[in-house]
């Protein structure tokens, strides 16, 4: 059985992967850390890390980037890896990630879903064969009309699994309204929808000569962002120091 500590577990996430655990048997949490300790949960609930009484295997971050500095603090003075979840993160911070790496397993990926990171892989076959034959891409990515950031962390995510595959060729293009020119083969196109709702939604649009393929991948609720970061945290516990992604979870599960 995994011992995970849920640190920010009172939030949105942290609640909905506390409802995730409870039914997995592979798993349980063991502490809750959250600012709000009144929240009535089947675990003891601390309001800073430095509290915590309970030993662990992993923990699970859906906090906030001001709450990274402690958690990375804590998890190389305990040897407890973390699945890093917060966003948001400076810089300096990020570098501070992949120092502490050095010491502890921390899961860090821009996209906690399995399913985006499975096309992730698909996306890597498929411009091997698309890209030589002269196929064009373009990503398109909606999401709800409270989002600051545009183009979304996944949509450039898609784009650098896409461009690592072959070797940097193509040039990120994200508006072309200021350009009065046929669209460069080199060219890879990322747009941003805001609006409603949605979630989630990407779309990887591989355009030839009379024949489009399109992949697609769409998040109807939160929870697929919850059920991968379960997955990583059991995959995550007991692992050597060092970076991991959600590629190596789904590497370890074929």
């Amino acid at each position: 059985m995994v011992r995970a500590i849920m640190h920010g577990c009172n939030g949105r996430m942290g609640q909905m992967i506390v409802g995730l655990v409870d039914g997995d048997s592979e798993i349980e949490i063991v502490a809750g850390i959250d600012t709000y300790t009144e929240q009535k949960n089947g675990f003891p609930v601390y309001a800073t890390l430095a509290e915590c009484k309970e030993e662990a295997d992993v923990i699970i971050d859906f906090c906030n980037a001001g709450a990274v500095d402690a958690l990375l603090a804590y998890s190389v003075e305990k040897n407890i890896p973390v699945v890093l979840c917060s966003t948001g993160l400076s810089e300096e911070q990020l570098q501070a990630v992949a120092k502490a790496s050095e010491q502890v397993a921390i899961l860090k990926s821009a996209n906690m879903s399995l399913g985006v990171n499975t096309l992730m892989d698909l996306l890597q076959k498929a411009v091997k064969v698309f890209a030589p034959a002269g196929f064009d891409v373009e990503i398109v990515e909606r999401h709800h009309n409270q989002k600051l950031d545009a183009p979304s962390g996944t949509a450039l995510a898609l784009a650098d699994s896409i461009n690592e595959a072959m070797d940097g060729q193509y040039e990120y293009v994200y508006d072309r309204s200021d350009r009065r020119q046929k669209r460069a083969k080199n060219e890879l196109g990322i747009s941003a929808v805001r609006g409603g709702s949605i979630v989630g939604d990407h779309e990887v649009i591989f355009a030839g000569a009379d024949e489009v393929i399109e992949f697609k991948h769409t998040a109807y609720s939160r929870a697929v962002f919850g059920k991968g970061a379960v997955e990583a945290a059991k995959f995550l516990a007991g692992k050597p120091a060092g970076h991991y992604e959600m590629r190596d979870v789904i590497a370890a599960r074929n």
